[in-house]
């Protein structure tokens, strides 16, 4: 029954005819969207304790504090914790032996003739799943990508119902993420972050929620930080200049670490920089992700455990082209945007093939990466056939091609990383992932000490606790 798609109205009219469930509805933004849609099935009486749209910003500061941003996870979570413990302490000595109460709350911009910009919203829901229990809570942010405000709170109607049934009836469940796009598509909306909490989700790592988001479509990026918190993009990333590393990071290596290093050292040095501070970003697209064609769960969380071990945010895209990547960052800021890659991603960069979708081909994507001040910190190669160090200044690339080459690395969109560790020149991911699968203890030499001890602690990529030693003695 819960695999199969239920459109909104019989999902809002269930939850109407259950006894068990009663709740409020706070809106603030574009209108009463979500609860409009139980007052029109029916059988409003038996879920509806309350619906409120603190549309003014005077009324709003009232009721839930002064803030500085309205459309916000603060707003939001304050909304929410507001609402709950009101409906607490009206109804629980009533119906709290028997009812599941919840609370369901959004705080939107959507597009209009005095709001131009980007439509998106703060949505949430906090909820029993038994009587009196502590409740759980789900956060989502969406962007609503119709042109028209009609179908903008069209769609925040469907998605806001999709949440509550999601929260009522599939929090113990795997379509929890997918049925949020129930009824929609992702042409007109995009949910780039979720968080679940409370005693519903102890298991949940929100860390794996991001991944689904992006693997199941919902949004072609998500984020956290070092600490396992998943945040919205603005959050991190707006008007702020931006350094991007992508990579496998399977295991993060010494390598790893000198390249960014090197970048960013170069990258704080540039005239603009006007002192600010770059946020820095380890991203990893599903390709990165699926060598073996699946995604393993455990092995995407040893990898952000040993990028969480060197307090780094993490970056999940499907971005697969780096003009892409660029769009999306775009978006957020319009200070610098560097990325960091090695010799062999530049030369992918400047293969023609991989653009046969544009119409411009290699020169629309290039025009796409380079127009707002982005640039490339290219690390050196060696190559382990003849030894030759490849660097952004002799780096050959087909001879159609060396004019536009030269004219970009002229310029210094694209530089070459010279301070750097050249010891660290012939260290390799697979290598070492390879030498901890073989108990050879020498890998340790070749990531940071953090990572190493993290992966010893929490046993990642299959590293086996005393068998190095034993091996040692065994050799000796």
């Amino acid at each position: 029954m819960e695999t199969e798609l239920i459109d909104t109205h019989h999902k809002a009219l269930r939850i109407n005819l259950d006894p068990s469930k009663y709740g409020a509805f706070a809106e603030i933004g574009a209108g009463q969207e979500v609860a409009r849609w139980f007052f029109r099935v029916g059988g409003a009486s038996g879920t509806i304790a309350k619906s409120i749209s603190a549309y003014d910003m005077v009324v709003s500061d009232a009721i839930y504090g002064q803030t500085e941003r309205y459309v916000s996870r603060h707003r939001l979570q304050t909304m929410l914790e507001y609402e709950f413990n009101l409906m607490r302490e009206r109804l629980n000595s009533q119906r709290g032996d028997s009812t599941r109460f919840f609370v369901f709350a959004d705080t939107v911009a959507s597009r209009g003739h005095f709001q131009p910009g980007e439509a998106h919203g703060w949505m949430g829901i906090r909820f029993q799943t038994q009587p009196r229990q502590e409740p759980s809570q789900i956060l989502i942010h969406v962007r609503m990508l119709d042109k028209e405000n009609l179908q903008q709170q069209e769609t925040l109607g469907i998605v806001g119902v999709n949440l509550i049934y999601a929260a009522l009836y599939l929090h113990g469940k795997t379509s929890l993420i997918t049925s949020l796009l129930d009824n929609l598509t992702s042409e007109r909306l995009e949910i780039d972050m979720i968080k679940l909490s409370g005693p519903s989700f102890q298991q949940v790592d929100n860390r794996l929620m991001a991944l689904q988001l992006v693997q199941h479509g919902l949004t072609s990026a998500a984020m956290f930080t070092a600490n396992g918190e998943v945040v919205q993009a603005a959050e991190v990333l707006y008007k702020k200049p931006i350094l991007v590393e992508r990579g496998s990071f399977r295991p993060v290596t010494h390598l790893t670490m000198d390249m960014l290093h090197a970048a960013n050292a170069l990258f704080s040095q540039e005239p603009e920089s006007g002192g600010m501070e770059t946020v820095v970003l380890m991203e990893m697209t599903l390709k990165n992700l699926s060598s073996s064609g699946e995604i393993d769960h455990i092995d995407f969380l040893d990898r952000v455990d040993t990028l969480g071990a060197l307090g780094r945010t993490v970056l999940i895209s499907n971005y697969g082209e780096f003009h892409r990547l660029a769009s999306y960052l775009f978006r957020y800021t319009k200070e610098r945007i560097g990325i960091a890659m090695g010799i062999p991603t530049l030369r992918d960069i400047f293969e023609e093939k991989y653009y046969s979708d544009l119409d411009g081909g290699i020169l629309e994507s290039f025009g796409r990466l380079f127009k707002n001040d982005l640039k490339f910190y290219v690390y050196p190669w060696r190559d382990p056939e003849t030894g030759d160090v490849i660097t952004a200044g002799n780096l050959r690339v087909a001879p159609n091609l060396r004019h536009l080459y030269a004219y970009l690395y002229e310029n210094q969109l694209i530089y070459s990383l010279s301070d750097i560790h050249e010891e660290y020149l012939p260290i390799a991911s697979k290598d070492v992932l390879a030498k901890i699968h073989a108990c050879d203890p020498s890998w340790e030499a070749m990531v940071p000490v953090e990572v190493a001890r993290v992966i010893k602690e929490r046993r990642l990529f299959g590293w086996q606790a005393g068998v190095d030693s034993n091996m040692i003695a065994s050799r000796g």
